[in-house]
């Protein structure tokens, strides 16, 4: 067995750190409330949740400037619309008492902000 290489610095992989988002969303929908409203709710959390991933995926792939700024806005999108998804999850509540949704609803803001930093940076080295 290998034993892996570790430098000073960790590596950040926003990949990584999307995939593993993604993952935690599923996870969390999982254990929603299995009610009418819970279903609907978790369907919608689901889509735009797992969204970001895809988009950052093809963001990465982009023919231009003006299209890697377009996909990255369309996941910043979902990250949003995520976020507001959490919250009302929470505020009705359509999780069990033992799940919380801090840790996700955490890692969404961090999220919205590498995104609309990372537009900002495109757009200013789109316009040099």
């Amino acid at each position: 067995m290998s034993t892996p290489t570790h430098t000073s610095e960790p590596r950040y992989d926003l990949e990584e750190r999307l995939l593993n988002y993604a993952a935690d969303i599923i996870r969390f929908t999982e254990s929603m409330l299995k009610t009418d409203s819970g279903r609907h709710v978790s369907n919608q959390l689901m889509r735009s949740g797992t969204s970001p991933l895809g988009q950052q995926g093809e963001a990465v792939s982009a023919e231009s400037s003006k299209d890697f700024i377009h996909k990255m806005k369309v996941a910043l999108k979902e990250l949003r619309e995520t976020d507001r998804w959490l919250k009302l999850v929470v505020r009705v509540p359509l999780i069990p008492a033992k799940v919380s949704a801090k840790p996700l609803l955490k890692e969404t803001d961090e999220l919205i902000r590498i995104f609309v930093a990372s537009i900002k940076t495109a757009q200013r080295n789109a316009t040099k």
